[in-house]
């Protein structure tokens, strides 16, 4: 993620259909989110961040992100989402959650990957199942939108798992 990406993240922060499922904090203006990038820290073990882009039209349409790796735990938590609506459904998130799967079990040598997803965010919740993740336990009143809660899913994919 480069700091010429600031815009696109800004906009995808700021529209609710994409932050619908998503902890989405207080509202930073696109100065902010520019000085965020520009003074991120390169990738390391701990958290990597990449940007998922369609080759074919060279434009960057979500992010995805292993965080809290710890190596003498070998686990992390994954973070995704796609913000250029027009690429929902047409298999990106799909794709690039097997490929950042693949970079933690291949590259970090990571044994477990983590993630919650809102019980009522269906389609995410298909595709983390598609791909191999199984649900592990259910979390609470865990999340709010809208002044109502929801229960999230915590779910897990060990090595070997991913289909």
């Amino acid at each position: 993620m480069e700091p010429s990406d600031a815009e696109a993240l800004w906009r995808w922060n700021h529209d609710p259909d994409v932050m619908r499922w998503m902890s989405d904090g207080y509202a930073q203006p696109l100065s902010q989110v520019r000085k965020r990038l520009e003074e991120r820290p390169r990738n390391a073990y701990g958290e990597v961040l990449y940007g998922v882009e369609v080759l074919t039209d060279a434009k960057l349409i979500g992010l995805v992100r292993l965080r809290d790796a710890e190596p003498e735990a070998g686990r992390a938590e994954l973070d995704i989402y796609l913000g250029e609506k027009e690429y929902w459904g047409r298999g990106y998130g799909t794709d690039a959650m097997r490929t950042i799967c693949r970079y933690g079990f291949d590259k970090m040598r990571l044994h477990k990957i983590t993630l919650t997803v809102v019980t009522e965010n269906l389609a995410a919740h298909r595709v983390y199942q598609k791909i191999g993740f199984v649900d592990e336990g259910r979390l609470r009143q865990e999340f709010r939108r809208d002044g109502q809660w929801y229960d999230m899913f915590t779910m897990g994919l060990l090595e070997g798992e991913l289909r």
